[in-house]
């Protein structure tokens, strides 16, 4: 028990002190999470608004696609990823294993499906006379559109901050893709299960703490948002 009221100790000293290697995993995690959910809302938000507003065939085993694939492990959607971006695969030559963008682009493929079930789910749930409505009151279909957003916009913030929430705690992309190289491509994730296996307890516990706070932030954002969407 002693050694993890030390672990605990050391892990503030860490952070108080501002060690180098653990904020070094601090920024790598927020620099890739950033990027994977800039590209996760590009991508997700208009394609869950398509999936949940229009018809068209197929529409059903789009959806079943996309629920299927909230649920795949991050180790498989790693082994995807590494083999596109390996030096024989088809995205060989843009260099991207073991980089943070490499990363980044297997955490799209792992938020997108939460963004788009979240955003088309919003989209059906709506009341289906808001469109007729708008089209009544001489509204176009960019007016439309715009509207039908604006109605969904809590929805699509907190489809937002579950997806960051999964993306953030990963490991299994981090550890395939990004390869754990200190300084350049350790994530909080992967630092800690690379320091716990070392018996390093105390940057683990430090790394955990940060990774924590995270997550709290996480659920007190979708708490409010969800408070604000109900009222």
């Amino acid at each position: 028990m002693s050694f993890i009221l030390d672990g605990f100790t050391q892990a503030l000293h860490l952070l108080a002190t501002g060690d180098p290697e653990t904020y070094s995993a601090i920024r790598a995690t927020l620099t890739v999470s950033s990027m994977s959910m800039t590209g996760t809302l590009v991508l997700g938000i208009p394609l869950g608004f398509l999936l949940g507003y229009a018809r068209f065939p197929g529409r059903r085993a789009a959806k079943t696609a996309v629920d299927t694939m909230l649920s795949l492990p991050t180790v498989v959607i790693g082994l995807l990823v590494y083999a596109m971006v390996t030096r024989k695969g088809p995205l060989g030559d843009l260099e991207l294993l073991f980089t943070l963008p490499g990363v980044a682009l297997g955490q799209v493929i792992l938020g997108l499906p939460i963004v788009i079930a979240f955003t088309a789910t919003a989209v059906e749930s709506m009341d289906p006379r808001l469109r007729p409505t708008l089209l009544t009151l001489g509204a176009n279909p960019r007016q439309v559109l715009m509207a039908t957003l604006w109605e969904a916009r809590y929805s699509c913030l907190v489809a937002a901050v579950t997806a960051y929430g999964r993306i953030v705690s990963e490991i299994g992309i981090s550890m395939m893709i990004g390869g754990n190289i200190k300084w350049h491509t350790r994530t909080i994730t992967t630092a800690i299960a690379l320091e716990t296996g070392k018996g390093r307890f105390a940057m683990a516990i430090a790394l955990g703490l940060v990774l924590m706070a995270i997550a709290l932030l996480v659920n007190l954002a979708v708490v409010g948002l969800r408070r604000k969407a109900v009222h």
